[in-house]
């Protein structure tokens, strides 16, 4: 399957440098370039492809908002944010609004093409760091979210106990070990909570069991 990404950033050198590097994979075809966030939500809207890489700071629209409203419209494609830095002041919110992980602008080829593999296929792409700033903030909100907890009862034993181990970076092949599954059943258990709780990914995921209150700080 070719992965179709479409970049958005407001830097010809950051477009073009990035879009060289992943046409030259041989599963990565880019197939447009967005210099502002509402240039993006346009072109998401006609191309339709598998994953966004989208600056957080842009001209007219920033990737926050952009980001925000594509995610609101349903759109199936994957949002990876570009940043200068790991503890970019928007991680929280971009999450929130509906990004699927980051990317540091100064990433390695190989680096930017497995993060684009990984979002396409609904994985989860945080940082150590980034996931240590998100719990911090999800524990500065306080009580849990009461409609996110209230969810959190349509999810068998089972499935609750994963999205917790999801929360805290575990992958597929790390919970089959740590719950003695097949990693196989791993894979279907992440299926139906995405399902049953209308995430889009397992990034999605890791944000509802922070605002459910199923992980705190110190887990």
């Amino acid at each position: 399957m070719t992965i179709r990404v479409l970049i958005a950033d407001d830097q010809t050198m950051i477009r073009e440098s990035f879009g060289i590097l992943l046409n030259a994979q041989p599963d990565i075809d880019v197939v447009g370039e967005a210099v502002n966030g509402e240039d993006a939500i346009r072109q998401v809207a006609e191309l339709a492809p598998d994953v966004a890489l989208m600056d957080i700071r842009m001209p007219v629209l920033n990737g926050l908002e952009a980001t925000r409203r594509i995610t609101a419209d349903g759109s199936v494609t994957k949002i990876l944010m570009l940043t200068t830095f790991d503890l970019d002041e928007y991680v929280y919110e971009a999450l929130r609004a509906g990004a699927s992980g980051f990317l540091l602008k100064n990433s390695s080829a190989h680096q930017l093409a497995d993060a684009v593999r990984t979002i396409a296929t609904g994985g989860a792409l945080l940082a150590p760091t980034v996931t240590k700033r998100l719990i911090e903030e999800f524990s500065r909100m306080g009580s849990p979210r009461a409609p996110r907890r209230e969810r959190v009862a349509d999810l068998t034993e089972r499935e609750t106990e994963v999205l917790c181990l999801i929360a805290q970076g575990l992958s597929n092949s790390e919970l089959a070990e740590q719950l003695v599954i097949a990693e196989q059943t791993v894979k279907t258990h992440v299926s139906r909570i995405l399902v049953k709780l209308g995430l889009r990914d397992r990034t999605q995921a890791a944000v509802f069991a922070y605002e459910a209150g199923l992980v705190v700080a110190g887990d």
